[in-house]
């Protein structure tokens, strides 16, 4: 199944070939955003917030072929 996936802010670095940040990944069907995380490498430490369609979620989220998952990282600044 494929899922698009949206980095943000400085999670960008995760998608070095996409300059906007916006993947498509085709993973196994019943995977979780956290086995995602795993998949594509990125450390669950660094995303503050994840957003499935739309909706907040959490980690334990199992994802459908077509999902779009966004993830945002801590929000900074001084």
């Amino acid at each position: 199944m494929v899922i698009e996936v949206r980095l943000y802010a400085t999670l960008r670095r995760y998608s070095p070939a996409s300059a906007t940040g916006i993947v498509m990944v085709d993973v196994p069907d019943g995977i979780t955003v956290d086995e995602l995380l795993a998949e594509m490498e990125i450390d669950r430490h660094e995303v503050k917030m994840i957003m499935v369609n739309g909706m907040h979620s959490d980690g334990n989220r199992v994802l459908a072929d077509g999902d779009r998952v966004g993830l945002f990282p801590p929000v900074g600044g001084g």
